[in-house]
């Protein structure tokens, strides 16, 4: 099973205020044990949303917000891409994350082909898809 563990925004994050040498370290350190324990599929962090826009859909019509957005608690500053067993192993890795200053994590599960009916998931859905993955996986420079 694949979860995103969400990091919330905070007013520092969107500030800019970037992380302490130590915090970067200790930060590291965490995310060399989620590769080491072989878990680890993708992490980032995210910029300020003032360096962002948000697009919203109406029928046919597209309106494009610049940042930066006024309400923090709905923003994210990262993430961590991870494949575990259960829910319950994602939120003990949660659990480690170095944080200890009133920050917030959101674990939600990754949809699978396989959550999907087959009157989704059609045989020609699921070859496109996989078309899709494995192009991606070729363009993966690392």
């Amino acid at each position: 099973m694949r979860f995103m563990m969400l990091v919330k925004a905070t007013e520092d994050s969107e500030a800019g205020v970037l992380p302490t040498a130590e915090q970067f370290s200790t930060m590291g350190a965490y995310n060399e044990e989620l590769a080491k324990a072989g878990v680890l599929l993708g992490l980032d962090g995210l910029q300020a949303s003032s360096k962002g826009a948000r697009v919203r859909f109406d029928g046919g019509k597209r309106t494009v917000t610049d940042g930066p957005f006024a309400e923090t608690k709905e923003l994210l500053a990262g993430y961590w891409l991870i494949q575990v067993k259960s829910k319950e192993e994602a939120v003990e890795w949660a659990k480690r994350i170095p944080f200890d200053a009133g920050e917030e994590v959101e674990i939600r599960q990754v949809f699978d082909p396989s959550d999907f009916p087959a009157e989704v998931l059609t045989p020609d859905a699921a070859a496109r898809e996989q078309t899709v993955r494995e192009g991606l996986e070729a363009a993966d420079p690392r």
